[in-house]
């Protein structure tokens, strides 16, 4: 298929040409879907070179299992599902072999603020602070509950997406992201009583993008 061919055709149809071998329609969905996954891993791991390793992995996944998928529900649901696995998976790792990892974040903290060749008005330098204390806030949430808050608010995805991307029903969705429940179970539901006001409106940061390369598949 030539890519002037795969512009106007759904995520459904590229699916179809992909389970035949098609790398041009390949090529397409990673275009389209790869800002989706590289925005989702990088606020949930937080680790520049991770998260080029995870996305590549993500459509890696995407081209060895195209046979199988079946458009019983959206594209990107399914490929925010096989981004949920591979993320929790490092997620675990990393708390198992807690010495394997470095937070590339906190050096290019350090960096950014304590260079004396950059004159940085205050407002800036407020807002980057900030900035750095909310993505540790993220990142120092529950797992389900960080990818909830990760997909809404950075994704714009919905709470019915969401829910099936995590197991969740809708309401528990709801009180993963604005009540911050500790128990994001795929029946967690607080009362009233229980329930916290909403969290602080997170920003995010951008990761650098590197395509899939057909070697690595």
């Amino acid at each position: 298929m030539s890519e002037r061919r795969t512009e106007g055709i759904d995520d459904a149809a590229l699916m179809v040409e992909v389970a035949r071998g098609d790398t041009v329609a390949f090529e397409r969905l990673v275009e389209r879907h790869q800002a989706l996954v590289i925005g989702t891993v990088g606020r949930m791991l937080g680790s520049n070179s991770e998260v080029e390793d995870v996305a590549q992995q993500v459509f890696i996944r995407v081209w060895k299992g195209a046979s199988r998928y079946r458009p019983t529900a959206k594209f990107t649901t399914w490929l925010l599902t096989i981004t949920r696995n591979l993320v929790f998976n490092e997620v675990r790792r990393r708390k198992r072999h807690p010495g394997d990892t470095l937070d590339v974040h906190e050096g290019e903290e350090a960096l950014a603020l304590t260079d004396p060749a950059r004159n940085v008005p205050d407002k800036e330098l407020l807002q980057a602070e900030l900035q750095l204390a909310i993505e540790r806030a993220i990142r120092a949430l529950p797992e389900k509950q960080r990818m909830a808050v990760v997909l809404r608010r950075y994704e714009g995805r919905s709470y019915e997406e969401i829910g099936e991307v995590l197991s969740l029903t809708v309401a528990a969705v709801k009180v993963c992201y604005f009540a911050r429940a500790p128990n994001c179970g795929p029946r967690s539901i607080t009362t009233s009583k229980n329930r916290q006001r909403p969290s602080t409106q997170f920003a995010g940061q951008e990761h650098r993008r590197r395509p899939v390369r057909r070697a690595d598949l």
